[in-house]
């Protein structure tokens, strides 16, 4: 609501609208991507409070077709349903600016560069707990279901394991490596996956063997510039390395590089309300005096196809998971036909 904070206008709701993020080396495409899709209907089932939700589907129909020969009688089968379950959680930052820094400093305004970063912040924020959700999915033990079976397809692995030698050019990603992963993932199905997200050094790897082609555009100046988007087998490629990279396990002068795969809409987002999301509050006494801007909210961000389960706490219910219980395998479990589920990943050794 519109109020006064050291004696200028300050209103919490323009404020949000007009958070702006400054320039940051560090990318946010696995957010900013179509792979994470709002969902009003998530918003609307979380907007009273809430730190679960359930969305019911209908299963694909099935039963046996009958002889119509005049004799046979007719059979009549019941369409059945399922649900998944998503989680909603809370998260709060505030950041202070000196009096101090703004004195010492003549032109200094640590609050103008704080309130101009805060977007970014928390994308940044989203995509690594999104990361987190992913390699949670992709490590969810057996339960001895065939959608657990079905699911390990949607893993590939090109990497390195042999015990002599180095990693080569049959560990890396070439013309056909997408392909072939989503074939195994979702078979005749794979018109749904159209978005490859990939660190910079796999990218640059493509791009050598002329299989990545990025996108240009042209500037004021009329001068054609490259941007970190591509086409790679058919899909939108878009280079982000913030997606995991670790050594390999053979040899520790390779990387292990995780690409995903997604198809539109593969992630469901939503936010929940938060009475006060933004505030800002004045301290006098204290190291001379400073004013500190706070952030709140309370979202979701959930893979379509799979299921949440709470976790068990000490102190009763969880009321909002912490990143390593979104991340937690055991929390997880797929609930839908893998072959309708736009998520894969290629680990590769570029």
């Amino acid at each position: 609501m519109p109020g006064t904070f050291l004696g200028y206008p300050f209103d919490e709701e323009i404020f949000l609208m007009n958070w702006q993020a400054a320039q940051d080396p560090t990318r946010t495409a696995m957010i900013d991507s179509g792979a994470v899709q709002r969902n009003g209907e998530i918003a609307r089932m979380i907007a009273n409070g809430s730190n679960l939700y359930t969305i019911p589907f209908y299963n694909v129909i099935g039963g046996t077709a009958d002889n119509y020969d005049g004799t046979t009688d007719m059979t009549v089968s019941d369409p059945t349903g399922s649900s998944q379950t998503g989680v909603v959680y809370g998260r709060m930052h505030a950041w202070r600016d000196k009096d101090f820094i703004r004195d010492f400093n003549s032109g200094a305004n640590p609050m103008q560069q704080i309130s101009a970063q805060v977007a970014k912040y928390w994308n940044k924020q989203r995509q690594n707990r999104l990361i987190g959700i992913m390699k949670g999915i992709f490590a969810i033990t057996d339960d001895n279901s065939d959608y657990w079976d079905a699911w390990q397809n949607h893993k590939t692995s090109i990497v390195f394991t042999g015990s002599s030698g180095t990693a080569g050019e049959a560990n890396m990603l070439s013309e056909a490596s997408a392909a072939e992963a989503i074939q195994k993932a979702v078979g005749d199905n794979a018109g749904i996956f159209s978005l490859a997200i990939m660190h910079s050094k796999v990218a640059l790897n493509l791009a050598k063997k002329q299989l990545l082609e990025f996108r240009k555009y042209t500037d004021a100046a009329g001068i054609q510039r490259a941007v970190n988007i591509a086409d790679y087998n058919g899909m939108t490629v878009i280079v982000d390395d913030g997606v995991p990279v670790t050594t390999n396990a053979k040899d520790n002068t390779a990387k292990d590089y995780t690409t995903y795969l997604f198809g539109a809409d593969a992630i469901q987002f939503a936010e929940a309300p938060v009475d006060t999301p933004v505030e800002v509050s004045r301290t006098v006494l204290t190291a001379g005096g400073y004013n500190v801007l706070a952030t709140r909210l309370r979202e979701t961000l959930h893979p379509n196809g799979f299921s949440y389960t709470l976790p068990t706490v000490s102190n009763g219910v969880c009321s909002s998971p912490s990143d390593v219980q979104l991340g937690t395998a055991a929390q997880w479990k797929v609930v839908v036909d893998p072959k309708l589920i736009p998520i894969a990943q290629i680990v590769s050794n570029g």
